[in-house]
């Protein structure tokens, strides 16, 4: 993967919120960590918005978080 492909992706996970639900409208890097780890457990969705959850879990497991935020516009 290229470096201007990883950081299109991390900018978009940094602006992209939860489409619906309890969290509607919230950004999806700050989602509660239960949240996303019952997602993890329970399975994500297919496609795209599966992918930032995805990486919003890795990420939040990692403790990167705030270097996602930094990048929101």
């Amino acid at each position: 993967m290229e470096k201007n492909s990883q950081h299109e992706i991390l900018m978009k996970l940094a602006n992209s919120r939860m489409p619906y639900g309890k969290y509607k409208g919230k950004y999806l890097i700050d989602l509660p960590e239960h949240y996303i780890v019952w997602y993890r457990n329970k399975g994500f969705p297919a496609g795209k918005f599966g992918e930032m959850l995805h990486l919003a879990y890795e990420i939040q497991l990692n403790g990167l978080e705030d270097m996602v935020r930094k990048l929101r516009v």
